[in-house]
């Protein structure tokens, strides 16, 4: 077996932590995969995975190798596309991940125009509000929305998201309008919690520059923004949200903005990449489209 595709073969186990579904995802036996890793194992004088009855995970040798290998894989696959890429037609695979409501409102709608362009590239589209590790999981890029966190990577900033506080119709006709935010001791607000962390979200303003915050009664907590708005709308209390994410509930007068001086700073919106020389054809095209997709649903600064 070539080098090249004993690379390829290592970066899908990598990706799936499993030899089994690694041999699904390339239709070859799993004997065929498992041998493969052997061979690479033994040209390299080094362990790349740790092997259980459950899974496979990476040693500190396969991390190093990883990211190597990426990048000399992707070197490949753009090399192969030269001529392909003269005639306008561009092949490859990537591997993206979004937070859920912009995947679901945003960029999967939007998606038939993409492959309108490029009929030849292909998307793994991770729709999830869990954290992923890029480099460990294989994606080649993600959306993230609010303050970054992620060590190692390539962050693109594309733009800021106002948030707004927002109530329903029916928790203001039973608790009326909070008119600041000292008065949120009388009231009720749905908690959210992250789902990669569980630590929950506090409620915050921007007032003359100062970023101020404060904890507020929550009966009801939650770990993703569907429940989030869903609470919300139900009458369960106030939340801070995306101003896009509940347009068409405030046109339909299901929510309503309160508190409307009293605003958190606009969230920032990036595109995270794993740290690497380039990007693919097919990844910098994608990304290309992507953000003026983005920056429709946002301000490009933070004022």
């Amino acid at each position: 077996m070539d080098t090249v595709d004993l690379f390829r073969i290592f970066l899908r186990v990598a990706e799936n932590g499993s030899f089994i579904r690694a041999a699904e995802t390339m239709s070859r036996p799993a004997s065929t995969v498992s041998a493969a890793i052997r061979e690479l194992e033994s040209r390299l004088g080094a362990r790349l995975f740790h092997r259980t009855t459950r899974r496979v995970s990476l040693t500190s040798d396969g991390s190093a190798f990883y990211a190597r290998c990426l990048v000399v894989v992707q070197d490949v696959e753009e090399t192969e596309n030269l001529f392909r890429q003269t005639s306008g037609e561009v092949t490859g695979k990537i591997r993206v991940d979004v937070p859920g409501r912009v995947g679901r409102r945003i960029i999967v709608p939007a998606l038939p125009d993409f492959f309108a362009r490029h009929p030849a590239i292909q998307i793994e589209l991770g729709v999830t509000d869990r954290s992923v590790n890029l480099a460990e999981e294989g994606t080649d890029c993600a959306v993230r929305v609010g303050i970054l966190h992620d060590s190692g990577m390539v962050a693109r900033r594309i733009g800021y998201l106002k948030s707004i506080n927002v109530a329903s119709e029916g928790y203001i006709s039973t608790y009326g309008v909070p008119q600041s935010p000292e008065e949120l001791n009388s009231h009720a607000a749905v908690g959210y919690a992250s789902p990669t962390t569980g630590r929950r979200e506090r409620w915050e303003w921007d007032r003359d520059g100062e970023i101020y915050s404060t904890e507020v009664n929550s009966p009801l907590t939650v770990n993703s923004a569907e429940a989030y708005i869903a609470a919300c709308a139900a009458g369960m209390g106030i939340i801070q949200i995306p101003e896009y994410d509940v347009s068409e509930l405030l046109a339909t007068g299901i929510l309503r903005e309160v508190m409307p001086e009293f605003l958190p700073r606009p969230l920032p919106v990036s595109i995270l990449y794993p740290h690497r020389r380039h990007l693919s054809r097919p990844l910098r095209l994608f990304t290309e489209w992507l953000a003026p997709l983005l920056q429709e649903k946002m301000s490009l600064s933070p004022d």
